[in-house]
C-alpha cells in the first residue's frame, strides 16, 4: 500500500481553506565548492552565476505545483554551502561583497530568502570564520533577503564560548545598525547548537558539507490543522490525544512529501528531506500556542505547558515519519514568539516568560526564537541567554538555537512590529543581574561524557 493515500491527501487539502494549512517552504540547497577563487570578485561572479542558473526555475516550479494541488507554497528559498568554507581567504570586506552577491542573486530569482552566510565554529574558529562573524552586522544591514547562522556548539565538540561572545557582539551591533527598522536585522541571524545540514527553514538554513551538488528540501506546516483536530476531539485521555495528533501530522506530511517529489522531478535535482515542523504564523488560528491551549491550558506558559509541548512534538514526529520516505531538518514544533499570535498574546499578558520558553525548548524544535528583549541589554547578558539555550542542546543531544532581538530604544512593556511573517514581538524581561564575569572567562566548555559513544 502506498504511504500517500489519496483520500488522506484530499482531506488535508480541504483543510487549507479554514485551518491555514500550507507548505511553508521549498528550499533548494546549492553547493558552492566549485566557485572557490582567491580573487573575491571572481568568486562573487561564479557564486551569482551558479545560483541563478541552478535555481532559475525554482519560483515558477513552486507556483506551478501550488496551482496543481491547490496547496499554498508560502516561500521559495535557497540555501548555500557555509560561506566561511568558500570565502576563507577573504577579510570582512570580502565577506560583505559575497553577502551582497547572494542578496543580488535572491532578487534576480524572486525568492523570499537565501541562507548560508554561515560559519561552523563549534570547536574553534579559523581566520575565515572569525572574519565572517565580524562581517555579519554590516552584511545583514546592507542586504534584504540574506540570512546568517553560526553553529557554536555540538554534543561531540562542546560549547565555544569565544564564538558565543562574538555572536553576542554581532547581535548588539546589528540591532543598532537596523534601529530605524525595529532592529529587524537580528531576525535574520540565529545561533545554533547541533545545527542540521538539511534544514529548509530560515534563518538557519545552509547546504551542509555532506549534501549533494544540489537538492530540494521541503518544510511543511499546519498548526491550525492540529489545533482544529484537537478541538473537534474534545475531552479525551492523553493516549487518544496523541493518536489524534499523529494522524493529523501524517496527513500534513503527506502533502509535503507529494510537493517535494514533484518539485525535485520538475527541477531535475534529488529530493532531500521533508521537515515536518509545525511552523506558526501571526494569522489567527495558525498558532502552536493555541494547540497547547486546546489541550486544556488556560494560557500558554502556565504550568503544564512544557509537558503539553513534549506530547505535541513527539506525536508530530511519530505521525510525520510514516508519511515520508525521508524526514530531516528540524522536524517538530516551532515556538517563535513574534510569529505566533497565541504566544504574542501570552507574552503580552504576562503568562509567558523567557525562562518558561527556555524550559519549553528542551522538548521541541529549535529554541528561543524571535525573542525581543530590551535594547539596553548588555552584550554579556545576551551571551548568557545564548549559552543557556545552547547548553540545553548539547546536553540533550538535540538542536537548539537562539534568535534574539535587543530592540534598540525599547523597554519592557513596549513591542516591535516587523510586519508579515515575522509578526509582532512584545519586549520580554531579562534578569537584571550580570553574567559578565562568567561570559568573559572565554574558552571552551567541554563536551559532555555521553558524547563518547564511538
Amino acid at each position: 500500500m502506498s504511504l500517500l493515500n489519496m483520500n488522506d491527501i484530499l482531506e488535508t487539502i480541504n483543510m487549507i481553506r479554514n485551518e491555514n494549512l500550507d507548505v511553508r517552504t521549498i528550499t533548494m540547497g546549492i553547493s558552492l565548492y566549485d566557485c572557490v577563487s582567491d580573487d573575491v570578485d571572481r568568486l562573487c561572479d561564479k557564486i551569482y552565476d551558479k545560483i541563478t542558473t541552478k535555481a532559475e526555475n525554482l519560483v515558477k516550479t513552486g507556483e506551478d505545483i501550488s496551482k496543481k494541488y491547490g496547496v499554498p507554497i508560502v516561500n521559495k528559498r535557497v540555501s548555500v554551502t557555509p560561506v566561511s568554507l568558500i570565502g576563507g581567504a577573504c577579510d570582512s570586506d570580502g565577506y560583505v561583497k559575497i553577502a551582497k552577491t547572494l542578496d543580488r542573486a535572491a532578487k534576480t530569482l524572486g525568492i523570499n530568502f537565501i541562507g548560508g552566510f554561515t560559519a561552523l565554529v563549534q570547536k574553534g574558529m579559523s581566520k575565515g570564520s572569525e572574519q565572517l562573524i565580524k562581517a555579519i552586522p554590516q552584511a545583514l544591514t546592507e542586504t534584504d533577503f540574506l540570512c546568517s547562522s553560526l553553529n557554536v556548539a555540538s554534543t561531540k565538540a562542546g560549547i565555544n564560548m569565544d564564538a558565543i561572545y562574538l555572536a553576542g557582539k554581532a547581535i548588539k551591533e546589528l540591532a543598532y545598525l537596523t534601529k530605524d527598522r525595529n532592529s529587524i536585522g537580528c531576525a535574520k541571524f540565529v545561533v545554533f547548537a547541533n545545527a542540521p545540514e538539511d534544514n529548509p527553514f530560515m534563518a538557519g538554513a545552509f547546504h551542509g558539507i555532506g549534501e549533494p551538488e544540489c537538492v530540494v528540501n521541503v518544510g511543511v506546516s499546519g498548526p491550525g490543522v492540529v489545533a482544529a483536530a484537537i478541538k473537534r476531539e474534545g475531552m479525551c485521555d492523553f493516549g487518544k490525544l496523541a493518536e489524534v495528533i499523529k494522524k493529523t501530522a501524517f496527513k500534513v506530511t503527506s502533502v509535503g512529501q507529494l510537493v517535494a517529489t514533484d518539485a525535485a522531478e520538475a527541477l531535475g535535482v534529488p529530493f532531500g528531506i521533508v521537515d515536518l515542523s509545525l511552523a506558526p504564523t501571526p494569522a489567527i488560528g495558525d498558532s502552536v500556542a493555541r494547540i497547547l491551549e486546546n489541550m486544556g491550558l488556560e494560557k500558554c506558559g502556565t504550568h503544564g505547558t512544557t509537558a503539553a509541548l513534549a506530547l505535541l512534538n513527539d506525536a508530530v514526529k511519530k505521525g510525520g515519519v510514516m508519511a515520508s520516505s525521508s524526514v530531516g531538518g528540524l522536524s517538530g514544533a516551532f515556538i517563535p514568539v513574534s510569529e505566533d499570535e497565541g504566544m504574542i498574546e501570552a507574552a503580552s499578558c504576562g503568562a509567558l516568560h523567557i525562562n518558561k520558553l527556555e524550559a519549553m525548548t528542551a522538548v521541541c524544535s529549535v529554541g528561543l526564537d524571535m525573542i525581543a528583549i530590551p535594547g539596553d541589554t548588555p552584550v554579556e547578558t545576551i551571551c548568557g541567554i545564548i549559552a543557556d539555550e545552547i547548553a540545553i542542546g548539547v546536553i540533550n543531544t538535540k538542536t537548539t538555537a537562539a534568535r534574539l532581538i535587543p530592540a534598540y530604544g525599547k523597554k519592557v512593556g513596549d513591542s516591535v512590529d516587523f510586519g508579515g511573517l515575522l509578526g509582532t514581538a512584545p519586549i520580554m524581561e531579562v534578569s537584571p543581574y550580570s553574567s559578565k564575569d562568567f561570559v568573559m572567562r572565554g574558552g571552551h566548555i567541554p563536551a559532555p561524557m555521553h558524547s563518547l559513544k564511538n
